[in-house]
């Protein structure tokens, strides 16, 4: 090996070469992709994280020992070659960035060998996701996966530059913390010194950051790593990654502005993607009252219409049980009356799965309505159809109504976002933005009936507002803000509290008492009453931004190792029973069986 190592560099990558390397000797290193014999000769794709370049290896040009090499290779197998770049003898090759060119091995050696895949190294694999997340070395091999990463690569010093041109400071916070309540379960990780006790592993910096700011940094942020203990999906991951800011003497506007260049930055040089100057910004409750959730796609249009009030009278039950206390809501899907009855009971069976009961459907055609609720078009109904809806014929008219507006609103707007899917409402490759404001400041847990923060306990409410956190705090709205793109949440954040005083009012809002609040956040309050400026931040999930930009539906196909809805690495086989010595000495004992 030593040998061979000063005998050998690596000049170039594979995906590198170019018409204008024709003449020049290389090195390269990599994988086999793929081995072609033809004749005399054999053709071989080198593969390493540049690309793929094509090498001939002729028994003419070539040592008696690389055509030995040659005969001997197989699929992913490394090699390095040694060789003159030439143009393509015969067609280039327009899929691939080398593609005019290929290499004439003059030596060789074979590096490795490799035992039989459990899977293709492609763009398209038909593996399931369990074999490739236990393989994910080899899973992320793949080209896809490879730029992925790449991408997220490129995405982190972008960010790292923008900040550090916009005169912040990069900070890192503890990852051995306390734990606090912030709207999921904790990580803990016990403590061998004193047993017994327990860290946290922290689910935000928010606590620390806000601390820099009363230390008088005035401008932070930090590419973080987070851990939540919570049910997964495709966009959540036990342990992700953000894009941590906070800011002093700020107010909303202008956290709002700095974040929002980072994002038309990230869209332009990642993508080509122009972001408009200044992104849309709507309310909390106008994106509930158009489009039914918080985080909207405005990619394409199919709004939700309110027509409750036209329906109070309704001879169909549902309707009007609907209409007492909570709402009605309708979509009008242009020319969908051709949809089938199959298409309609699958719109059925998904909004259940957001509390919806179901969908009613009518369709115009020739001016009359037909479908499941035709029987019950009364004149009210009829009105808000040809005036809220404004259907014509061939249009389609899906209603979703149920006691709790809130229950109504959801299932009817996660039920629009399928259709713009479904119905390729959206245009290939486009990005919709839009900051979403104005949110309220807390909401009524279902289970406990207690009040919680929407956000965390540690935004403001809106000065307007201050008034109502004790007669009516439902009513407050807080000093918060997201950024959504493509109907993904991709960063959110607020103004803070800086008073001690306001903070104190809004955990009594929490139902947490003066001790209570002490004991989880004494150095917090501690902080707040020496001095602390007026402050406020965002989140970017870094995770899901890449997903975004790089045109993909899960973050695991941005993360190099990621965890299974489970929160089970498949490949370390992690999460797994430890030895009862590890135990004993962080004096712990299992109540259940082990593993």
């Amino acid at each position: 090996m030593g040998k061979f190592i000063s005998e050998w560099k690596k000049s170039h990558g594979a995906g590198d070469l170019r018409s204008s390397h024709v003449g020049q000797q290389v090195v390269l290193m990599g994988w086999v992709d793929a081995v072609r014999p033809h004749g005399k000769a054999v053709f071989v794709d080198v593969r390493d994280r540049a690309g793929i370049a094509q090498v001939v290896f002729d028994e003419a040009t070539s040592s008696s020992q690389a055509v030995e090499v040659a005969a001997a290779l197989r699929q992913e197998y490394v090699v390095a070659v040694r060789g003159v770049v030439r143009p393509r003898a015969g067609k280039s090759n327009p899929n691939l960035l080398s593609g005019e060119v290929e290499v004439i091995v003059s030596e060789a050696e074979l590096l490795n060998r490799s035992a039989p895949m459990p899977f293709a190294i492609a763009d398209e694999v038909d593996a399931s996701e369990t074999t490739r997340l236990k393989y994910r070395f080899l899973d992320l091999r793949r080209p896809p996966l490879r730029k992925a990463m790449m991408m997220r690569a490129r995405a982190a010093k972008i960010v790292r530059d923008h900040f550090d041109a916009e005169g912040f400071i990069e900070f890192e916070t503890p990852i051995l913390t306390k734990s606090t309540p912030e709207g999921a379960r904790d990580y803990l990780v016990p403590s061998r010194v004193q047993q017994g006790s327990f860290y946290a592993l922290p689910q935000s910096p928010q606590l620390f950051k806000q601390l820099l700011q009363v230390a008088g940094f005035e401008r932070y942020y930090q590419i973080c790593r987070c851990f939540r203990d919570e049910d997964l999906r495709a966009d959540r991951q036990p342990e992700f990654t953000q894009i941590d800011v906070e800011m002093s003497f700020v107010e909303a506007e202008d956290v709002m502005e700095v974040c929002g260049r980072l994002v038309a930055r990230l869209f332009m040089e990642l993508r080509g993607v122009e972001v408009p100057a200044q992104i849309p910004c709507i309310t909390y409750d106008e994106a509930m009252e158009r489009y039914g959730v918080d985080n909207p796609d405005v990619r394409f249009g199919m709004e939700l219409k309110d027509v409750t009030e036209w329906v109070v009278d309704s001879p169909f039950g549902a309707f009007q049980s609907a209409a007492k206390t909570g709402r009605v809501l309708g979509l009008k899907v242009d020319g969908g009356a051709l949809m089938s009855r199959k298409e309609l009971d699958e719109l059925t069976e998904f909004v259940k799965n957001y509390g919806g009961k179901g969908v009613a459907n009518l369709k115009r055609v020739a001016g009359e309505y037909s479908g499941g609720i035709a029987k019950f078009v009364d004149d009210g109904l009829r009105k808000a159809l040809e005036e809220k809806l404004e259907m014509k014929d061939g249009d389609l008219a899906l209603l979703v109504a149920d006691p709790d507006k809130g229950v109504a609103r959801t299932a009817c707007g996660r039920l629009r976002g399928h259709l713009g899917h479904k119905l390729g409402l959206i245009r290939p490759n486009s990005f919709g933005y839009t900051w979403v404001t104005a949110f309220p400041m807390f909401e009524r847990d279902a289970q406990s009936g207690r009040l919680v923060a929407m956000h965390h306990p540690f935004t403001s409410p809106r000065p307007e507002h201050l008034h109502l956190l004790e007669s009516d705090p439902l009513a407050v709205r807080a000093n918060a803000y997201d950024i959504v793109v493509n109907g993904q949440e991709l960063g959110g954040g607020s103004i803070r509290i800086h008073s001690s005083e306001v903070q104190s009012k809004v955990f009594s809002a929490l139902g947490i008492g003066e001790h209570e609040a002490r004991i989880k956040f004494g150095f917090l309050l501690d902080a707040l009453s020496f001095g602390a400026p007026p402050h406020g931040g965002l989140a970017f999930g870094f995770d899901r931004l890449v997903a975004v930009l790089a045109g993909t539906d899960s973050i695991r196909d941005v993360i190099a190792f990621p965890k299974t809805t489970r929160a089970a690495c498949l490949m370390t086989d992690a999460p797994s029973a430890v030895d009862e010595a590890q135990l004993r000495e962080l004096g712990i004992g299992l109540l259940g069986p082990r593993g």
